[in-house]
């Protein structure tokens, strides 16, 4: 049998290739996993109650949940055997937002994780009409419990419903809305079936080097995001034993305890583990601290399949011995695979870890797409740092005139949900327009040059593409987030978060001691430290691309302050307002 609806993964699973460990989470500080039969017998559960609940095929019923968990995925599988709908909604959006897209879905049931999401859902609950009930995963006093849903689906009374629903529901038809954040406007409702992501899951998963039974995944990167919640589905599908992590201030913590084979990433999570590292470097001293540099220098040249010639592989065995072994140990000691996504991946990154022997690809898709349209895989000379990998099995690309990505395939979502005009503007025919900025080489890598909304142009109408200026420029160890403005202007600059942690040593060492991103953005030397590291990174564009000023932000652009989507990307539109004096400061 190959699954061809979302919930036939877990029966998939236990079928071929059965685990003790399908699913493991942490509840008051000990580890408590459910076996593949477990996980789909409690499904099973939830689907009898959901029918008594009167949930009928279309459905909406809504999940937050602040952490990866067991439970999310369980009623996940439970509520799509019945042809109903997943909702699933950012932790950390605002209260409006929650109440916007509870309303737009028509949600009937909300499921929340936590204390805190409670009570952003309770305090707009009257003001969604559908909303019956909520329930939480967590006990939380007042609210009701998600295991009442498995006491009431214990009774078999519901299972000939049940299996008659499940039977009803149809590959091409609705399995998820996914609200997109965006970086302007009001959220998205991308429309993706089962077949959307099944088909994904399949031919992505023909990508990913997983032994079947054998490997262990960390979790923790948002389920509610597309890309984490297809690499789930992905790890049902080849029996991988998922860990979920308790937060994202755990991962350290967590990787040692688990020892992962496998996990996902994002680029600005690997940039932050990547500077962490290096700035022990400076802590050692004479040889070591010698030795250490000239092996992450040797990483830093990283080439697949031997391509530096035999000298270079020698020096590599060495480095990889003696220093670039200890940055596996630090994240586990068994970690083999790391997939990148959401955001363009500095190449440095993709070298380093893999030099390390931590093979790290990058891959490429939108929530539109489900999300997977290319991804690099080290076997069969489908690895090239600096590209987002070979298109994957089933789907087209074709570069427009303009060098927008174009897709088409089983992938491409059904539309955004009650916007058909707006669904109209992204499709030509049968293709998707990504919005992004692309090439495909002679050997059919994909390569992304910038955000097509993103890019502008300057009064002297040159054009400018600012997401790769920022890549290049956040390699230094000053900059935690830059954002390059200068639409309309005579010339690009940025304004830039330096990096907390190291500002504040290097000052430190200057004898200048901050207590704050405020304190320390206001001192003239960071300054000009930084336009150096500006200026070094200005060399590698042309002269009109190059940024001619800076201005510091004095705090931390964040998620919860809106800076950043909940994948981290740049929200510009945002990011622009907020600094709008800083920016017209450098025009002044």
């Amino acid at each position: 049998m190959t699954p061809t609806r979302l919930f036939e993964f877990i029966e998939y699973q236990k079928e071929h290739a059965p685990l003790e460990k399908a699913f493991t989470t942490k509840y008051n500080g000990t580890w408590e996993s459910v076996s593949s039969t477990e996980f789909l017998n409690q499904s099973r559960a939830i689907s009898r109650a959901l029918v008594g609940m009167g949930i009928k095929a279309g459905d909406k019923i809504a999940m937050i949940s602040s952490n990866n968990r067991t439970e999310w995925s369980i009623m996940d599988v439970g509520l799509l055997t019945l042809g109903a709908v997943n909702i699933p909604i950012y932790p950390t959006i605002s209260a409006t937002d929650y109440e916007y897209i509870l309303n737009h879905s028509e949600s009937l049931y909300c499921f929340v994780s936590d204390q805190e999401v409670y009570d952003k859902v309770k305090a707009i609950q009257k003001n969604v009409e559908s909303l019956k009930k909520i329930y939480s995963f967590d006990q939380i006093k007042g609210c009701a419990h998600w295991s009442e849903l498995l006491d009431e689906g214990a009774n078999t009374d519901h299972d000939n419903t049940v299996a008659q629903m499940r039977d009803r529901v149809k590959p091409e038809e609705l399995a998820t809305i996914i609200y997109t954040s965006g970086t302007t406007g009001v959220p998205k409702g991308v429309m993706l079936s089962h077949d959307n992501v099944v088909s994904n899951v399949i031919s992505s998963s023909k990508r990913l080097p997983l032994t079947i039974g054998e490997a262990t995944a960390l979790s923790f990167l948002p389920i509610c995001h597309i890309f984490e919640r297809v690499i789930l589905y992905i790890y049902m599908y080849n029996s991988v034993s998922v860990y979920f992590a308790e937060s994202i201030d755990t991962i350290g913590d967590n990787l040692k305890e688990i020892k992962p084979n496998v996990m996902t990433a994002v680029p600005r999570l690997l940039e932050k583990v990547y500077d962490k590292i290096y700035a022990r470097g400076a802590e050692l001293s004479g040889i070591k601290k010698s030795l250490f540099y000239w092996a992450v220098d040797i990483g830093l040249q990283y080439e697949p399949y031997g391509q530096n010639g035999a000298w270079y592989e020698f020096k590599l065995k060495i480095a990889r011995k003696l220093i670039l072994s200890k940055w596996q140990e630090a994240l586990g000691g068994n970690l083999e695979l790391i997939a990148s996504g959401s955001a363009a991946l500095q190449p440095r990154l993709a070298r380093v870890f893999t030099a390390a022997g931590m093979t790290l690809v990058e891959g490429y898709g939108l929530t539109e797409t489900s999300p997977v349209i290319s991804v690099n895989d080290m076997r069969q000379d489908q690895f090239k740092i600096d590209t987002v990998g070979k298109v994957i099995d089933g789907v087209e690309v074709k570069i427009a005139e303009d060098g927008e990505i174009l897709c088409k395939g089983p992938n491409v979502m059904m539309g955004y949900y009650k916007e058909e005009k707006m669904t109209q503007e992204v499709m030509t025919g049968e293709f998707f327009h990504t919005g992004d900025i692309g090439e495909l080489d002679s050997e059919g890598f994909l390569k992304i040059t910038d955000r097509k909304k993103e890019m502008f142009k300057t009064s002297g109408g040159k054009y400018i593409a600012p997401q790769v200026i920022e890549n290049q420029m956040k390699q230094s160890l000053f900059i935690e987030q830059i954002m390059v403005v200068g639409s309309g202007r005579k010339m690009p600059t940025a304004v830039i978060q330096p990096n907390v942690d190291h500002v504040t040593q290097w000052l430190k060492e200057k004898g200048i001691v901050c207590d704050s991103l405020a304190q320390a953005a206001q001192e003239p030397l960071l300054k000009e430290a930084i336009e150096k590291e500006v200026e070094h990174y200005n060399q590698y564009f042309g002269s009109w691309e190059q940024v001619k000023k800076i201005e510091l932000t004095p705090e931390e652009w964040s998620i919860d302050e809106g800076h950043l989507t909940p994948t981290m990307k740049l929200k510009r539109k945002v990011v622009a307002e907020k600094y709008d004096a800083l920016i017209e400061q450098m025009y002044s």
